[in-house]
C-alpha cells in the first residue's frame, strides 16, 4: 500500500484526532491569512496615496531675498524709517512653463486681497478690526477692508472645500469659466444677515488705487466649518466675511500691475516621489533672486508612516503566528508519532523505508492543510478587517495627535495658501476661507488612514498556502527525528 492511501486512510478512520488537527491548523491559518491580508492592503493603501494624496510644489515670492534686500536698504539709508518688504507677484507665464513639466498633474493659482463692502453690511465681532493692514498672499500690506476676497483658480481646488470643511449650499462654487468675470461666492451667516440670495448682487469697493467700486453676481452661498474661529491680529475680519472669486478678479481689484499674476500657484504633483525633481527642473524656469519653489509631501508622507506602521504590525502577526504553530504542530505531531510508535515498527519491519514514513506523516498534515485553508480564507476577510480597523483606528489616532500639533501655527507658510494640500487637487484655501489652515491635510490624510480595504484573493491563498506547507514542513522534520531513530525490533518487543 502506497503511503498516499495509508494517509488517507488514517485520516478517515481516527476522526476525532483529524477534526482536532484541522481546528489548530485553521486558527493558524486564519491568522496568518489576517496579517497577510492587513499587509497587502497596508501596500496597497500607500501605493494609491501615492496617486491620490500626492504632492505639491508651491511657487511663490522669495522672501528670503526679499528680507535680505530690505535689511540692506536700510542700513545703506541715513533715514530712520521703517523697512519696507518688497516681494513680486508670481507670473502665471512662468506658472504655465512649469506646469508642462513631467509629473505635474494641475496647478492652482490664488490671490488674496480685500475690499469694503458698498450697500451691504460686513459681519463685525469683538475679534474684527478695520484698523492696520492685512497681509496679502505675497507678503505685502495692503490697506485693509472689512470683506476678504480670495481669488482662486476654482474652489472645488481648495483644501477648505476638498475635505469638506466648506460646502456649497446654494447655487454653485467657482470654476476656471470664471475668470475674467465678476462672480463671487459668499458664505451663508453673511447672506442670511444681508437677506441675499443666488443671482443677487453685492458691491465691493477696492481700499487701493482708484478705489474703484465693482458689481458682482453671487452664484453660490457656502457653509463654513462651524469649528472655524474668528481670526484675530492686525486687519482681521469674521470668516463669514470671506468671499471666493476668480483670481482675476481679485488680481483686477489689487490693480492693473497685477494682471496675469497671482500671489502663490500650487502645483500638484502626480507621484510624491518625483517631487524633487519637479522643483529642481522649475527652478531652472524661473528667476529665484525673485521666486522660490517649496514642495510639500506631508499628507503623504503621514499616510505613509502610519501604513508603513500598520505593514509593520501585520508583519509581526505573521511571523509570531508563524513560529507559534511551527511549534504548536511539531509538538502535535510528535505526540502523535509516539502514539503510533507500533505502526511505525511494523511498516519499518516490513521494509518501508523512513523516508516514506515521514511523506506519509507529511501528507497527512497536507491535507488537513487543505481544508484549513478553505476554512481560512472563508473567515480570513472578517479577522482581516476587525484588525486591520484596529490598527488603523491606532494609527489615525497617533497621526491626527501629530499633525495638529504641527500645523497650529499661522496660515499659509512662504506664501502658501491655507498650508499643505491634499487630495487629488491642489490647495488653494485663503486666508479666512472657511477652513482651518494647515488642518486640512491631516484632514484629508486620516479619510485616507481609514480606507484599509482588506480582499481575499486567489494570490493571498496561494500565499498562504506556502506558509502553510513551510510551516507543516518544519514540523515535520522536528517531529522525524524520533521516527529515523526507531529500531524496528525493539519498538515491535516494547
Amino acid at each position: 500500500m502506497n503511503f498516499f492511501k495509508r494517509a488517507w486512510l488514517n485520516l478517515t478512520a481516527k476522526k476525532g484526532r483529524s477534526i482536532l488537527l484541522i481546528m489548530v491548523t485553521s486558527a493558524i491559518m486564519l491568522f496568518v491569512l489576517a496579517g497577510l491580508l492587513i499587509r497587502n492592503a497596508a501596500d496597497t493603501a500607500t501605493s494609491n496615496a501615492k496617486k491620490s494624496v500626492g504632492a505639491t510644489v508651491t511657487l511663490s515670492a522669495n522672501r528670503d531675498v526679499a528680507f535680505k534686500k530690505m535689511r540692506s536698504s536700510s542700513t545703506s539709508t541715513s533715514k530712520r524709517s521703517r523697512p519696507k518688504l518688497t516681494t513680486s507677484p508670481v507670473k502665471l507665464s512662468d506658472a504655465k512653463k512649469i506646469a508642462k513639466l513631467n509629473n505635474v498633474a494641475s496647478y492652482t493659482a490664488t490671490v488674496t486681497t480685500s475690499a469694503n463692502a458698498t450697500g451691504f453690511e460686513a459681519i463685525s465681532t469683538s475679534g474684527s478690526s478695520s484698523a492696520g493692514g492685512m497681509k496679502g498672499m505675497g507678503g505685502s500690506t495692503t490697506s485693509s477692508g472689512d470683506i476678504a476676497i480670495s481669488g482662486v483658480t476654482s474652489t472645488s481646488a481648495t483644501s477648505a472645500f476638498e475635505n469638506s470643511s466648506s460646502k456649497i449650499t446654494k447655487g454653485r462654487g467657482i470654476t476656471t469659466a470664471d475668470e475674467g468675470t465678476t462672480n463671487v461666492v459668499i458664505e451663508s451667516e453673511l447672506a442670511k444677515e444681508d437677506s441675499l440670495k443666488v443671482g443677487d448682487t453685492i458691491k465691493l469697493k477696492a481700499t487701493t488705487g482708484t478705489k474703484k467700486t465693482y458689481t458682482l453676481k453671487i452664484v453660490g452661498i457656502y457653509k463654513a466649518a462651524s469649528s472655524t474661529s474668528t481670526a484675530q491680529g492686525p486687519g482681521a475680519t469674521d470668516p463669514s466675511n470671506s468671499v471666493y472669486t476668480s483670481y482675476t478678479f481679485a488680481n483686477t481689484v489689487k490693480g492693473s500691475k497685477y494682471k496675469n499674476t497671482a500671489d502663490s500657484v500650487t502645483f500638484n504633483v502626480s507621484n510624491p516621489a518625483k517631487v524633487s525633481s519637479v522643483k529642481t527642473a522649475g527652478k531652472a524656469l524661473i528667476n529665484t533672486s525673485k521666486y522660490s519653489l517649496t514642495t510639500d509631501d506631508s499628507s503623504y508622507q503621514t499616510v505613509k508612516a502610519s501604513m508603513d506602521n500598520v505593514k509593520s504590525f501585520a508583519d509581526k502577526i505573521v511571523w509570531l503566528v508563524a513560529i507559534a504553530g511551527t511549534i504548536i504542530l511539531a509538538l502535535i505531531v510528535i505526540l502523535m508519532i509516539r502514539e503510533r510508535r507500533f505502526e511505525i515498527g511494523v511498516l519499518l519491519s516490513l521494509g518501508e523505508a523512513r523516508w516514506k514514513i515521514v511523506a506519509q506523516f507529511f501528507v497527512e498534515m497536507v491535507m488537513v492543510l487543505v481544508v484549513s485553508i478553505a476554512i481560512a480564507g472563508a473567515g480570513g476577510k472578517f479577522v482581516g478587517n476587525q484588525l486591520g480597523k484596529q490598527l488603523v483606528s491606532q494609527q489615525t489616532t497617533t497621526a491626527t495627535t501629530t499633525s495638529s500639533t504641527s500645523t497650529q501655527q499661522g496660515p499659509g507658510g512662504n506664501g502658501a495658501p491655507g498650508g499643505s494640500t491634499s487630495g487629488s487637487k491642489p490647495s488653494g484655501n485663503m486666508q479666512g476661507g472657511g477652513g482651518a489652515p494647515g488642518s486640512s491635510a491631516a484632514s484629508v490624510s486620516t479619510q485616507k488612514q481609514a480606507e484599509l480595504a482588506i480582499n481575499v484573493t486567489l494570490m493571498d491563498l496561494v500565499e498562504l498556502g506556502g506558509f502553510g506547507l513551510a510551516i507543516m514542513f518544519l514540523s515535520i522534520m522536528l517531529a522525524s527525528g524520533g521516527i529515523l531513530r526507531l529500531q524496528p525490533k525493539k519498538v515491535l518487543i516494547e
